[in-house]
């Protein structure tokens, strides 16, 4: 039973929660020695780390509403944890879900201590500069991005009339 549970619960902590670790420690970091809206460029005209802060979501959407934001992550983190055990099977799936999780509950974390959130990699495409993020945005996206993978890869194992069928 325990090796059971272990195999189940491995990938979460293995991905979940050194992300979550790497995020708060750099956040600090950037918290500790970039002040409020400066920035210490890496690369000239391409990558800078930059201490700025975000009330609201992505994109700065949403500013001012934490307490919105951190009810859904609540929301968001219950999700997590529901399909974690709905997909145990799924190795894929399961590294998936740790990503978004760690990710989640970094800028979580943030809203609930401060009341925003602590963004700090800027990096510039042709023309346009990246809006500000930080590592949990990273496992944001890489778990929604496996997600989609998982999920297009295996559309039609979802089919509809098989549902009703059953």
């Amino acid at each position: 039973m325990q090796r059971n549970v272990l195999k189940l619960i491995l990938p979460l902590f293995a991905v979940a929660l050194p992300l979550l670790l790497v995020d708060q420690f750099t956040k600090w970091l950037i918290q500790q020695n970039i002040p409020r809206h400066g920035q210490h460029v890496i690369i000239q005209g391409i990558l800078n780390l930059r201490h700025d802060t975000n009330t609201g979501a992505a994109f700065g959407l949403m500013p001012g509403q934490s307490l919105l934001l951190i009810i859904i992550s609540i929301v968001a983190i219950g999700f997590i944890g529901y399909y974690y055990r709905q997909f145990h099977e799924s190795l894929w799936m399961k590294i998936a879900l740790s990503f978004l999780l760690g990710g989640a509950l970094g800028n979580f974390i943030d809203r609930i201590r401060m009341g925003e959130v602590t963004d700090f990699i800027q990096f510039r495409l042709p023309g346009f500069w990246w809006p500000t993020f930080n590592v949990a945005d990273i496992a944001v996206c890489i778990g929604a991005g496996m997600l989609m993978i998982y999920l297009f890869q295996h559309r039609g194992d979802y089919d509809e009339s098989k549902q009703i069928e059953n």
